[in-house]
């Protein structure tokens, strides 16, 4: 496998589950519940899960001892408690794509527990390093070069930082929050080179994100 498709499979296949009920819904041939998409999701967080693992010894970007660097370490952890408290103050209307059901999980009965696990066990773990390989370590090089691997991790020019940056953004229902998010971990690549700082601070917002929204209730936010 190459390594632009060892980096962008598990996002395709993530985005696939995301895709297929909108243009199902879009085009009248079927439409599938809120409720239905929640229960995929722990089969698309196990494929997605899967195909990580499967393809781990490509990814030679993920050192974990980059985490022994405290300084970045401690940027990436700050970058990721701050966004959480953007996210959830940047739900203004105009802020909003869509509209989002969110994941509420009074509907399993029996399985809630289990749900709201997997919900976060898939939100603070499998998305960050998902997303983290497939737009940082990939877009953000490829789009300064095709030949992406020969890039220095953390490279950016005006115009990748910004595409990157809006193109995340736009991935997600809280575009605003999304766009800031995609500044921030566009910076921490940069300053530190470290796909897995990038990892770190995004599941930390993640992370925090999930445990806001067990605790109040918000399940929009989810």
């Amino acid at each position: 496998m190459t390594p632009l498709l060892a980096r962008i499979l598990p996002f395709c296949l993530y985005m696939a589950f995301v895709a297929v009920p909108e243009i199902g819904t879009r085009s009248g041939l079927f439409e599938v519940s809120a409720h239905t998409a929640a229960a995929l999701y722990p089969v698309k967080i196990g494929l997605v899960g899967l195909a990580l693992v499967l393809l781990w010894k490509r990814y030679d970007e993920l050192s974990w001892a980059d985490l022994g660097r405290m300084k970045d370490t401690t940027l990436s952890l700050v970058f990721g408690a701050v966004l959480f408290v953007l996210w959830i103050n940047l739900d203004m209307p105009f802020a909003v794509t869509g509209d989002p059901q969110g994941f509420d999980p009074s509907g399993f009965g029996g399985l809630r527990l289990p749900m709201i696990a997997v919900r976060l066990f898939g939100a603070a773990i499998i998305v960050p390093i998902m997303e983290e390989l497939f737009w940082r370590s990939f877009l953000a090089r490829y789009l300064v070069d095709k030949n992406f691997t020969a890039v220095r991790h953390g490279t950016f020019t005006v115009f990748t930082f910004t595409a990157t940056a809006i193109l995340f953004g736009l991935e997600h229902n809280l575009w605003l929050a999304g766009i800031l998010a995609g500044v921030a971990y566009n910076y921490i690549y940069m300053r530190t080179g470290s796909v897995v700082q990038c990892i770190l601070s995004h599941g930390v917002t993640n992370l925090l994100l999930g445990v806001y929204v067990i605790a109040t209730g918000h399940w929009l936010f989810w």
